[in-house]
């Protein structure tokens, strides 16, 4: 898919959670509805889903695919590399990155996004996997990111 439509679907999916959120302020129903609608509209999402810190633990939380891995390993695999940065993580092989944590060996490349709170503290992050090798450029981080921004606004 080009960055030029992934923009553009990015955009009509925004405009579309800005309007079903407003029911509720409730962080989890907001990621779930996220989750789905971004897992549904993307053929190369292979695993769509939220981890968030709990008690120092990374968890997951609102997910679409398969079964997941319920806690991440401290400081291990692209969710805690996009937690202790602060910034979104795109790993075009995930074989590759050193401490991969693989929760399902189909997977191939990522993209982790951080949640921020009102406060601006990390608190989640949005995982997303591809089964496809360099699925994620900036034009999904940019759509991610900005989809994230609406978990607590």
């Amino acid at each position: 898919m080009k960055a030029e439509s992934k923009a553009k679907r990015y955009e009509r999916i925004y405009e579309q959670v800005k309007g079903l959120i407003d029911a509720t302020t409730y962080p989890i129903s907001r990621m779930a509805t996220i989750n789905a609608l971004l897992h549904h509209k993307f053929n190369y999402y292979y695993w769509t889903g939220f981890y968030e810190l709990v008690n120092g633990d990374l968890v997951v939380s609102a997910y679409q695919g398969p079964v997941a891995c319920l806690k991440l390993k401290k400081d291990t695999g692209v969710c805690w590399a996009g937690i202790n940065a602060q910034e979104t993580v795109i790993v075009e092989n995930v074989h590759e990155f050193p401490g991969h944590i693989a929760c399902s060996s189909a997977s191939n490349s990522e993209i982790v996004v951080p949640v921020k709170n009102p406060k601006g503290e990390t608190v989640a992050v949005l995982d997303v996997d591809s089964k496809e090798y360099a699925a994620f450029d900036e034009a999904d981080k940019v759509g991610l990111e900005k989809l994230v921004s609406l978990i607590y606004s």
